[in-house]
């Protein structure tokens, strides 16, 4: 595994990061909410790409994994921005964006903030607008943020809730891009588990609708869950991955 590099943002708060300067486009791991590069697909990823001399780079949300920051200032516009500030510091060639779950939401912005460097896309259960469609707030819910700042909800994927912050909610409707034709032309491919419980398979069918690329994919995998993680979907990655590699 690449050494821990630590990027430096406007703010001084520091973007904790793993970088391979293999070939090829930069194949850019973008984690889901509450994930960071430790988790199984980023892991997965970056040992793929030792062994076959590709280019990588994992990279921890501000407020997340190793990196600095508080959780609670988190947006998708600021994730979207230590994505970039990570890339423009260690990668400053085309990138590869791989999004999972939010990630995928945090790729789309990355790509539109930089067009002109992204070779393609690949997401994985992507996630734009989750706060729209997959956060339902209760009275009890505007309460405990308009009061302490984050509300929480159960989880299968940790042992803690997962919290979701007023910095979150209140900046993610400026955020959405759903609603309109997304104005991102480089090809992209979407992977989505028909067993996703967590976000459905018709939000990367609504995306695909949207993305203004010629050149866009869906496959749907039976039985696949929201993680895609199982060595049969690690090995689709990366086929996916490799299928975009001409120019």
């Amino acid at each position: 595994m690449p050494a821990l590099q630590m990027v430096t943002r406007t703010d001084g708060v520091r973007i904790a990061a793993r970088h391979y300067a293999g070939i090829g486009p930069t194949i850019m791991f973008l984690p889901g909410y509450m994930s960071d590069m430790a988790g199984t697909k980023a892991q997965a990823l970056m040992d793929w790409a030792q062994a076959h001399g590709r280019a990588c780079l994992l990279l921890d949300y501000s407020g997340c994994g190793l990196s600095e920051g508080a959780f609670d200032d988190g947006s998708i516009q600021r994730w979207a921005a230590d994505a970039k500030a990570v890339a423009d510091a260690l990668a400053p060639g085309p990138l590869l964006p791989v999004g999972s779950s939010m990630g995928g939401w945090i790729m789309l912005h990355l790509a539109l903030a930089i067009p002109q460097r992204i070779h393609a896309l690949v997401g994985i259960a992507a996630a734009p607008d989750f706060t729209r469609w997959g956060l339902s707030l209760s009275a009890q819910d505007a309460e405990r943020l308009a009061h302490q700042g984050f509300t929480t909800r159960p989880s299968a994927y940790a042992e803690s809730p997962y919290r979701y912050s007023r910095a979150l909610v209140e900046a993610s409707e400026a955020a959405c891009l759903l609603q309109a034709p997304i104005a991102i032309e480089a090809p992209i491919r979407l992977l989505h588990g028909l067993e996703d419980t967590d976000v459905p398979w018709d939000i990367s069918l609504q995306l695909a609708r949207q993305l203004q690329s010629a050149d866009v994919q869906l496959t749907l995998v039976k039985g696949g869950d929201h993680r895609l993680s199982t060595p049969a979907d690690l090995a689709l990655l990366t086929r996916t991955i490799e299928s975009l590699d001409a120019p």
